[in-house]
């Protein structure tokens, strides 16, 4: 595993990187110009401050309490009751990854540098990345409306030595935890700090970010699995013509289209004439079934809904989403009180994605489905022997995956509870958005991992066949030389769970989607890259 340092300046950081630090260890930086404009906005505040300006939530009370004055001697007990009375999220805890992209992406929104804070509380934040350190963040709380509040204020509230963070996986008391990798907490904020943590959309932005990263792997194994289950039946690749995507150039259909050209390349899959009679009428159909013939249409209909969150996301990575700004303008500072924490932008892009990512699934089972149906000269369920039940209950668990999918898509982002004395009377409800793309994502690898093993399965029973034609190209090949690495052949029937957990695994290490793009650029015609 390759280990990289990305600098955060607040407008470069890209879902590549975010994925990278969550999930592979990759460190993060800060550099001295990065560090000098927080100074300057920090600098900022203090100047504003000594004149004696009002300052929401440095000189008064927060949301609907905004008119209650505070004396600027209490300044750091204001930040920090801040903190306390905000940690108040509840239920399970995040995973670390969520929580890693959660710091990244809020470090990286400070280092822009008009949020008033010090750099050297953005740099504990660095160290706590760089060390493994992660605040213990309940998984419930937020609207989605200023920013993720209950879920930054954990993260805070660890900066002062309080609540629980993990180090490697293991929970401490967060003085312990500091203390176990060379650290110290803060002994205090200085004004506007805390409320320069919490106000935000960290938690929407890093969770977002990591489900896109999650969605481009899904949605290329869609394809090689949609591939093995087509070459399996016999499918009809007219379908897939360069041409017929050209009188409908959506540009997602046309790269799921120019994938499955390339993963079917070399790979034949017919009835011979010595073909049992009861075939016959199947061999003499005109077109296939939706669920083979549509795969690009309905595979690219989604890869174009993941390019809108894409970019939504890549905005927001780099967006500042804290209040109030502190801005330079006409050769001062001036702080601004406006509404970037809002989360919107991307409670309507997650809701988005997890239809998107639920169509994969559910086309997926569709296609499982076919092939335990008895059709193309196929045993029904591909049971082998008059004992056995084969994959009958592959399909049932598919289709229990795709149901529950249908239950968390329902979308979040047209609800709203005002909050706050009615001083937040709309939000977002972005994180919960968010929050339910975890499942719905882990429900399709798991869809995917389901046909990926009913095709190979079904393609070991081809292989039986005397009176039918196989020979798989080099990609379809590669990719089930690697299923089978992990899931051994049989035709008796056996416990299907460990099959396709071993599946799922493999999905996530990203073994299959390396075996499957490097076959496909290996041997991709000239003639085929240019459709």
């Amino acid at each position: 595993m390759t280990t990289c340092t990305v600098s955060l300046d607040g407008q470069h950081l890209t879902i590549e990187q975010v994925a990278g630090i969550a999930r592979s260890g990759w460190r993060v930086a800060i550099s001295a110009e990065t560090k000098a404009r927080m100074q300057a906005s920090a600098d900022a505040v203090t100047e504003i401050v000594r004149r004696g300006g009002r300052i929401y939530g440095v000189t008064t009370g927060f949301g609907a309490l905004q008119e209650r004055s505070v004396a600027i001697e209490s300044a750091p007990d204001l930040q920090r009751d801040l903190v306390r009375s905000h940690a108040a999220g509840v239920g399970p805890a995040l995973p670390e990854d969520v929580v890693r992209a959660m710091l990244t992406v809020r470090i990286n929104s400070l280092a822009r540098g008009v949020s008033g804070i010090r750099p050297r509380v953005v740099e504990l934040l660095a160290e706590m990345v760089n060390r493994g350190l992660s605040p213990v963040v309940p998984a419930q709380g937020s609207l989605g409306a200023s920013g993720d509040l209950a879920q930054l204020a954990h993260v805070a509230l660890s900066l002062i030595g309080e609540g629980t963070a993990r180090v490697h996986g293991a929970a401490y008391p967060a003085p312990e935890a500091f203390r176990r990798v060379g650290l110290a907490p803060m002994p205090a904020f200085a004004p506007k700090e805390a409320l320069a943590l919490l106000n935000g959309t960290a938690a929407m932005a890093g969770g977002l970010a990591l489900a896109v990263a999650d969605a481009r792997r899904l949605l290329d194994l869609a394809d090689l699995a949609g591939a093995l289950s087509f070459t399996a039946l016999g499918g009809l690749a007219e379908a897939f013509d360069p041409i017929v995507q050209e009188l409908r150039p959506f540009h997602g259909q046309r790269t799921s289209a120019r994938r499955l050209r390339q993963l079917l390349l070399g790979s034949t899959s017919r009835a011979e004439e010595v073909a049992p009679a009861s075939i016959s009428q199947w061999s003499d159909r005109t077109q296939d079934a939706y669920s083979l013939r549509c795969m690009p249409q309905v595979h690219g209909a989604s890869r174009e809904a993941l390019a809108f969150v894409e970019k939504t996301v890549a905005t927001e990575l780099n967006a500042v989403t804290d209040n109030p700004l502190v801005v330079a303008r006409d050769g001062g500072h001036q702080l601004l009180c406006q509404g970037n924490f809002h989360g919107q932008p991307l409670a309507l892009a997650a809701d988005f994605l997890a239809i998107a990512l639920a169509e994969i699934a559910s086309i997926s089972e569709r296609r499982t489905a076919q092939l335990v149906s008895g059709k193309a000269g196929l045993p029904p369920f591909l049971a082998v022997g008059e004992t056995s039940s084969g994959y009958m209950i592959a399909q049932y668990t598919a289709a229990a995956l795709v149901s529950e999918n249908k239950v968390l898509c329902h979308p979040a982002s047209v609800d709203s509870i005002p909050s706050s004395g009615d001083q937040e009377d709309h939000v977002s409800m972005g994180w919960t958005a968010v929050r339910k793309l975890r499942p719905i994502v882990e429900n399709v690898g798991r869809t995917l991992a389901i046909e990926l093993c009913t095709a190979a399965q079904a393609l070991d029973i081809r292989e039986t066949q005397s009176w039918w034609h196989l020979r798989l190209g080099p990609s379809l090949l590669a990719a089930r030389r690697v299923i089978r690495e992990v899931t051994p052949s049989t035709l008796r029937d056996a416990p299907l769970h460990p099959l396709f957990e071993a599946v799922t695994e493999l999905i996530w290490s990203g073994k299959l989607a390396e075996v499957g793009d490097s076959c496909l650029t290996r041997h991709l015609p000239e003639s085929e890259l240019a459709s």
